[in-house]
């Protein structure tokens, strides 16, 4: 299992797992971290752990003052403490077309999530969409939801996080063609 895998399951979804457990907004001394990691057989540096943060090119996780916490898609109850942000006019959300009825019906939902997570662009919601097979992207209007009283936050890898999106304010999904997905 690579180190980023690890992270994500044991920071965002499984704590308990490996012993850990993460403060009121996801942090967890980075030392504690590598020592559980170790413990239930995973080991990797201070170094390696930092490589990753730093290289990853979704930026999923932060470390400051000697914590690291995953930057959004927690299942676990945390409060990542982000302030309200106006949001641009349209923001967007990558999907598979055998979730559209449902989504038709109910909006986007955050489901086992915290948030609903929107892309600033196109195509970083299709490569979303992509891990689950031919991407759909929907297109959100943000800037109507927020005038009529919805939040959004802004995770420090630019990630736009919402509390769900009502069916009204999407618009009707383009199917895109499957991007080079690394």
């Amino acid at each position: 299992m690579k180190i980023s895998k690890f992270l994500s399951r044991h920071l965002r979804h499984e704590p308990h797992r490996i012993g850990i457990t993460l403060d009121a907004h996801g942090r967890v001394d980075v030392e504690e971290l590598i020592r559980a990691a170790g413990a239930h057989g995973f080991t990797f540096t201070r170094a390696e752990l930092e490589e990753v943060v730093a290289t990853s090119d979704k930026q999923r996780f932060a470390v400051e003052d000697g914590l690291i916490r995953a930057n959004q898609g927690h299942s676990v109850p945390v409060d990542l403490d982000l302030p309200v942000r106006r949001p641009p006019a349209r923001l967007y959300h990558g999907t598979v077309g055998r979730f559209l009825p449902a989504i038709r019906a109910e909006g986007l939902r955050a489901m086992s999530r915290h948030a609903v997570h929107l892309s600033p662009d196109r195509e970083t919601a299709a490569r979303v969409g992509a891990r689950r097979g031919r991407p759909v992207v929907l297109t959100v209007e943000a800037e109507a939801m927020y005038r009529d009283g919805h939040s959004f936050r802004l995770s420090s890898n630019g990630v736009w996080l919402a509390d769900r999106v009502p069916p009204r304010y999407l618009l009707e999904p383009a199917v895109t063609e499957q991007p080079d997905v690394p």
